[in-house]
């Protein structure tokens, strides 16, 4: 057994995932599988680390990110072998947000920014939220793998289109974008003087050691004309102290998403984020190394499970993520049928398809991050469901 086979009980810890289930779902006794956090210990040295900060009684403005920025450089050239200097960093309380800052500091209202959907819903959102114009660049489904649509990228490129939002790997397809894919996205947007936002917030979680191509590293070019986020939030369960990094190697970008985010009062993160990210940094790779084979496994698992005993529901083993892409579209569920087929019938919530934009119609995606025993009995729900489906609609 290992210390991620173990359930801890997170209700009563003012957990979304947990806590608020009746208002997401209408219902106190799903089992939820959705918002990307895990129900998975964080690495010890961060408790500890943690604790130690804790004991001091005076929590006041923290002074400088230096130990994180330092933490930060280390850990990207452990993992990916990049070289950054800590001078490009920027600290910002989110990715999410960062995306704000980066939206507003090199684009106007009107501008057009580039999505390629079925992808996280806040990309929708923000855009749009700050009086943007959405291009949808859609990626493509050949034999249940995606790839980027280049062809269609160029068409929709015009005067107005300044900036492209990357999620690599991307979510919720758990896909690593190979180094030539970039480099061609790179390449049609340095073309066009169109800014890359590469969200690289669930890099580490890449099953592959090294398929994994931090964007700043492909050519001086890119890096000139990219913001790169990265967080310790998804691989080390800190999603709840608001801790991210923007690497921003050119100066002239730089400046100005750092005036931007004092404008918008983004400018501060948590003590407490501070001292978990760099503690992770410093200690965290083999805590992350074990955590990447058992979230393999259940993802693993759980295509086994869907082939042997659901057929009806596809799935691809993401290569990277904790996050599951379900194809539901073969029971001929889409839609509030579907999302109402699991809270109701199944018992379980995952995240909508429908909302990851209109090419996720039909599919659900689900958070295997969390201990074994329960994946399965999700799985188990799910399988009774569908067997009650299948013989009411024959």
């Amino acid at each position: 057994m290992t210390i991620f086979d173990e359930i801890i009980d997170r209700l009563g810890t003012n957990s979304v995932k947990w806590d608020a289930r009746e208002r997401i779902f209408g219902s106190g006794d799903v089992l939820p599988l959705w918002v990307a956090d895990m129900d998975l210990p964080c690495p010890p040295e961060v408790v500890q680390a943690i604790e130690a900060r804790a004991k001091h009684p005076i929590y006041g403005y923290p002074g400088d990110n230096g130990a994180l920025f330092e933490a930060a450089k280390g850990w990207v050239n452990r993992r990916f072998g990049a070289e950054v200097d800590t001078d490009w960093m920027v600290a910002i309380p989110g990715v999410v947000p960062g995306i704000q800052v980066a939206i507003n500091a090199f684009t106007k209202p009107g501008d057009k920014v580039i999505i390629q959907p079925p992808v996280y819903p806040p990309f929708f959102s923000t855009s749009e939220e700050l009086g943007r114009r959405i291009v949808e660049n859609p990626l493509k489904r050949v034999d249940g793998k995606y790839v980027m649509d280049f062809d269609d990228l160029r068409k929709k490129i015009d005067q107005r289109t300044k900036l492209f939002v990357l999620c690599s790997p991307h979510n919720p397809i758990g896909q690593v974008w190979s180094r030539e894919d970039l480099l061609q996205l790179g390449e049609i947007c340095a073309e066009k003087g169109i800014m890359i936002i590469a969200d690289e917030i669930h890099s580490d979680l890449v099953y592959e050691k090294g398929a994994h191509t931090p964007f700043y590293t492909l050519s001086e070019q890119l890096a000139n004309q990219s913001v790169t986020f990265i967080s310790g939030s998804k691989t080390f369960n800190l999603a709840g102290l608001f801790t991210s990094i923007a690497i921003i190697k050119n100066r002239k970008l730089r400046n100005e998403f750092r005036v931007t985010a004092n404008k918008m009062g983004l400018n501060h993160i948590n003590l407490f984020g501070i001292v978990a990210s760099t503690a992770a940094y410093n200690h965290g790779d083999q805590w992350l190394d074990e955590l990447l084979d058992y979230l393999h496994e259940n993802a693993v698992m759980i295509r086994h499970f869907l082939s042997e005993r659901i057929p009806e529901i596809k799935m691809t083993i993401p290569e990277a993520t904790y996050l599951a892409w379900l194809d539901f579209r073969e029971l001929g569920l889409y839609g509030q049928e579907l999302r109402n087929f699991l809270i109701r019938e199944a018992k379980v919530g995952l995240n909508d398809g429908f909302q990851f934009g209109k090419q996720g119609d039909g599919f659900c995606r689900m958070n295997f991050g969390c201990p074994r025993s329960v994946l399965k009995e999700a799985l188990q729900r799910i399988e009774k469901a569908v067997q009650v489906y299948k013989h009411s609609n024959h």
